[in-house]
């Protein structure tokens, strides 16, 4: 198989330059940025499979950065190591594209979990149950990435499609935290985080508040549901 290529983009140089070493020594190939502006720069220079990414940057802060690699690629994993590690952190950094989050300080093997995970979903040779995921008046366009709720065109975070495609693409069943903690985050659920009751919320204002059919639904002490049948 061949090397799976990861950039840091870290301004604190040992903590990046263990990183590499690190990354070196489990099979992969590295290389460092220690300012955001040259870590965007180098990403859309080269090809990389995965972008660790510090927040607190110069040049261009991570948020920046990470929508900056989103507008480029949709596709490529990015995972957020930082300090800065409130919930209103975490929200800002899914919100800008980031597929995980590593508050430091964190221990490496944790890292390489999720590095093996995220790399082994962009792997994985996916075929697609169709482009339009559809319940009751709300329809899911994959190919578009566009979202629609009778003729009206929602609105939605790249973190809130993925959470509303898992969900619809479950629909009528009833879906635990922890599963989409796994399916929609990809790491193990974490019982001190809300971060999913927040996103439920936010698809909720998005998709049902203005409707009087409501598809996205509570089951205390189980889950979530989209059910189309009222």
């Amino acid at each position: 198989m061949e090397e799976r290529k990861i950039l840091i983009i870290e301004d604190e140089q040992k903590i990046a330059d263990t990183l590499k070493i690190g990354l070196l020594e489990n099979g992969f190939y590295a290389e460092t940025a220690y300012d955001g502006k040259i870590g965007l720069q180098l990403f859309l220079s080269r090809e990389f499979d995965l972008v660790l990414l510090d927040i607190n940057l110069p040049g261009l802060n991570g948020y920046e950065v990470c929508k900056g690699i989103r507008a480029h690629n949709s596709n490529v994993p990015v995972i957020v190591l930082t300090s800065m590690n409130t919930i209103n952190d975490k929200i800002e950094g899914y919100d800008a594209g980031a597929d995980d989050y590593l508050s430091k300080p964190f221990e490496f093997r944790e890292l390489l979990l999720k590095i093996r995970v995220l790399l082994k979903r962009t792997l994985r040779q996916y075929i697609p149950e169709g482009t339009v995921l559809k319940a009751a008046d709300l329809q899911m366009n994959l190919d578009r990435k566009e979202v629609k709720r009778g003729d009206t065109i929602i609105q939605l975070t790249a973190k809130e499609f993925q959470l509303l495609e898992y969900l619809l693409r479950n629909k009528n069943r009833v879906i635990s935290r922890a599963d989409i903690a796994i399916n929609v985050w990809e790491v193990d659920f974490d019982t001190n985080t809300n971060v999913i009751d927040v996103y439920i919320s936010y698809l909720r204002n998005k998709i049902d508040k203005k409707y009087d059919q409501k598809l996205i639904r509570t089951h205390i002490g189980m889950g979530y549901i989209l059910k189309e049948n009222t």
